[in-house]
């Protein structure tokens, strides 16, 4: 079990977002999940290196899966890491600020298998409604990838 103390410092080295689709964790109603980029399922440990702060979407979408399918390449690549990789360099937000995009194989399946933008089932895009309203308060997209400083 991982104690406050953890989730806290795993809160705050995200920035307070999602790590995955980049929500801000301040305009949920709950607080995000902890996520282990290496499921205990199979294998992985509670140790901050394998920990990354999640909202609850990404996290049930995540489940313990540790690649997915890049239609571009037609290869099965890992999902995206936010302990080893930087967001901004596999990902990109659509200029209306409500589509994130996958420029790289890992970005792709990790948008692929998140259905970061609800395109599974495209009636529902949820997420990008909310995306859209939270450009229009001025709340998103957020200002920079707290790991790439």
């Amino acid at each position: 079990m991982i104690d406050d103390a953890t989730k806290e410092i795993v809160r705050k080295r995200a920035n307070y977002l999602c790590e995955y689709c980049h929500s801000p964790e301040r305009i949920s109603t709950t607080r995000f999940t902890v996520d282990h980029l290496i499921p205990k399922s199979i294998g992985g440990s509670d140790e901050l290196n394998n920990l990354a702060l999640a909202c609850r979407r990404c996290n049930e979408r995540r489940y313990n899966f540790v690649a997915g399918y890049d239609s571009e390449t037609n290869a099965v690549v890992p999902l995206f890491n936010p302990r080893q990789q930087i967001w901004s360099e596999h990902f990109f937000w659509s200029a209306d600020g409500k589509t994130i995009i996958g420029v790289t194989p890992v970005g792709r399946a990790t948008c692929k298998r998140l259905d970061i933008n609800d395109e599974r089932y495209p009636e529902d895009d949820s997420i990008r409604s909310a995306r859209s309203f939270w450009v229009n308060a001025g709340l998103h997209p957020p200002s920079e990838d707290p790991r790439a400083s």
